[in-house]
């Protein structure tokens, strides 16, 4: 640990040496992945300076017991070597887990797709109601939030509705919600008050940027058309909406919530890098998963995560067994609890991972 905490201020040192130089300033990218690095190693050597300090306090009093003929100094020395046991005991723990390796995309902006799923009208309507549940959540968390691309329902809430997520570490944050989201509860299209179940499916993509996913434009297949609204009303009496297909995979997006070709254009485009990128990444986040065995990392959006039940105003995850009794506040954004309890079980298994 010594070593690395040691290895570690050198890197502060090259760093802030980097920092100031004139050239790193006029690199507006250089520069925030510079200030970005600094400022995650700043929160590993608040632990670590103060580690270094009581080692070094550890080991003096080591040597006094060793090495000195006064008791009376001997004992002082042993005394207050117990405290610094502890004290170095506590230092390490909380070294361990910041020293654990991060998710590099963690820090994007993310971009989240909602999608309804088993359940008709029901499940449209519970994309909808997710949708508010996580634009609340940013909003109280200083995320910015843009429609992408929606296909709205007739009876209310989506079919399909595509949002970016604009914000330090919005990814790291809500990328444990990817995966089947079901509801239970009676729909207001239920006339004998029967409980259905329904399914929306969740994925959050970090977004890609220009420098991650090289797009081809030989590969791109661009159609445009008139935009549509629920019951295929024509929305725009121009054809502004924007259908991207990329010819070697396949992906198909579509983007029509703006009144502008342009600007339909650039967010499917930024949806696709985001898509591609995913792609790119997938094969290595099974691997991680498998060798973690770790159910809130894996990344399997097939698995159903968890269920939202309204006649007991409960919520449970299912991959780390927890039930919250506050099914009206979590629906409010208050998703705090559950997006904490995920991360601590993430960096468990990591640190289980990391100490076989």
């Amino acid at each position: 640990m010594k070593d690395k905490i040691i290895a570690l201020q050198q890197k502060r040192h090259e760093l802030n040496e980097a920092l100031s130089q004139p050239d790193v300033h006029k690199d507006p990218r250089r520069f925030r992945d510079l200030s970005r690095e600094h400022s995650d190693l700043s929160k590993i050597l608040d632990v670590g300076d103060p580690y270094l300090k009581v080692l070094a306090e550890y080991e003096g009093n080591k040597e006094i017991i060793a090495e000195a003929e006064d008791p009376e100094l001997v004992e002082m020395a042993e005394m207050e070597l117990e405290e610094l046991e502890k004290k170095l005991a506590q230092y390490e723990e909380e070294l361990k887990v910041l020293l654990l390796p991060r998710d590099p995309e963690d820090h994007k902006n993310a971009i989240m797709e909602i999608r309804a799923g088993t359940g008709g009208d029901e499940a449209a309507i519970f994309a909808g109601d997710l949708y508010r549940m996580y634009s609340k959540f940013c909003e109280q968390n200083g995320f910015k939030t843009d429609i992408m691309s929606s296909n709205p329902s007739e009876r209310g809430g989506f079919k399909e509705i595509i949002v970016s997520l604009e914000g330090e570490n919005a990814y790291g944050t809500l990328k444990f919600e990817s995966g089947v989201h079901r509801v239970q509860r009676v729909p207001d299209t239920e006339t004998q008050g029967r409980i259905h179940t329904s399914a929306v499916s969740v994925v959050v993509l970090p977004e890609a940027e220009d420098v991650d996913v090289e797009l081809d434009p030989n590969e791109l297949r661009i159609d445009v058309f008139r935009s549509s609204g629920p019951g295929g009303q024509s929305v725009n009496t121009t054809d502004s909406a924007v259908r991207i297909t990329h010819v070697p995979t396949g992906i198909v997006v579509s983007c029509q919530d703006e009144k502008s070709q342009l600007k339909n254009k650039t967010k499917a485009l930024k949806v696709l890098r985001s898509r591609l990128m995913d792609m790119a990444l997938s094969e290595q986040r099974e691997q991680v998963a498998r060798q973690r065995k770790s159910m809130v990392g894996s990344g399997d959006r097939s698995a159903k995560i968890r269920t939202y039940n309204y006649p007991q105003g409960r919520v449970t995850d299912h991959r780390i067994n927890l039930t919250l009794y506050k099914l009206d506040r979590v629906m409010e954004g208050d998703l705090d609890e559950l997006i904490q309890a995920l991360n601590m079980a993430e960096r468990s298994a990591q640190l289980e991972n990391f100490s076989s």
